[in-house]
Order: structure tokens, then sequence, then C-alpha cells
């Protein structure tokens, strides 16, 4: 599947948590280096439903916030809107060397690989004990 890339200009680009960002206003979802419906990245919720789950959606979003304020940053849009009521656009954020900053949040351990179907405990996955150092 070979998915046409539009670069978006962002005035404003914040991270609402490790896998949604907001450009200009509009709310976002990454698809990392994936292709949408198909692959993307999973991030812990900022409402987890566990201290170590909501801990690691502050690093993740955190962190995310540190990549979007790298210079050289771009924002590609996919074309695509994610299948929740809020329709959101998927896009991946390339970074200046090339890479994209999903997929530094999942060599970090700040999130997962996404397919569908898949639904990551991360509450079992990451006790409070073994949260990645940030």
């Amino acid at each position: 599947m070979t998915i046409a890339y539009t670069i978006i200009a962002c005035a404003s680009l914040i991270a609402v948590d490790g896998d949604t960002i907001r450009c200009d206003g509009e709310t976002m979802r990454l698809l990392g280096a994936g292709a949408p419906y198909v692959s993307g990245i999973d991030a812990p919720e900022m409402d987890g439903k566990c201290l170590a789950e909501r801990m690691l959606a502050q690093l993740a979003r955190k962190r995310l916030q540190e990549l979007l304020s790298q210079p050289g940053v771009k924002v590609e849009s996919s074309g695509e809107r994610d299948l929740t009521s809020s329709r959101r656009l998927l896009v991946r954020v390339r970074l200046s060397d090339a890479g994209f900053a999903g997929q530094v949040l999942i060599e970090e351990g700040l999130a997962v690989e996404w397919r569908p179907g898949k639904i990551v405990d991360w509450c079992a996955l990451y006790p409070t004990s073994r949260l990645p150092d940030r």
C-alpha cells in the first residue's frame, strides 16, 4: 500500500498525550511509521486504569512534546481519519533525522506498536517499579 503524505504547516504544535497531537487546534492521531488502519503506535492513557499507566502517559506526553519542539519537525497527513467519534486525522511526525516521533517513543518504551484489535494492558506491562527512566 503506497500512501501519499501531505505536509501540514502548524503554527502551534502540542502533545495531547503520547499518541495524539494538536496542530493549530485540530486533534490528530499519530501513526508512527505505520499505515492507516494497518499499524501505528499506542501510548498509555492520561486517565489510565492504574498509577503506572498514568505515570507512563505523563512521560510519553512529555517526551513527545520534546520531539515536537525540535527544529525541522514535519507533520505529514495521510489524508485518512481514525474510526473514533472524533474522527482525528491520521498523521506521522517526521523528525529532522528522517525518523518518526512514534518510533522513538516505541524504542524508549513509552509506546507500543498498534495493530487492529490489539489491546494493551499497560498496568500489567509496566508495574510502577518497571517504568522506563526519563
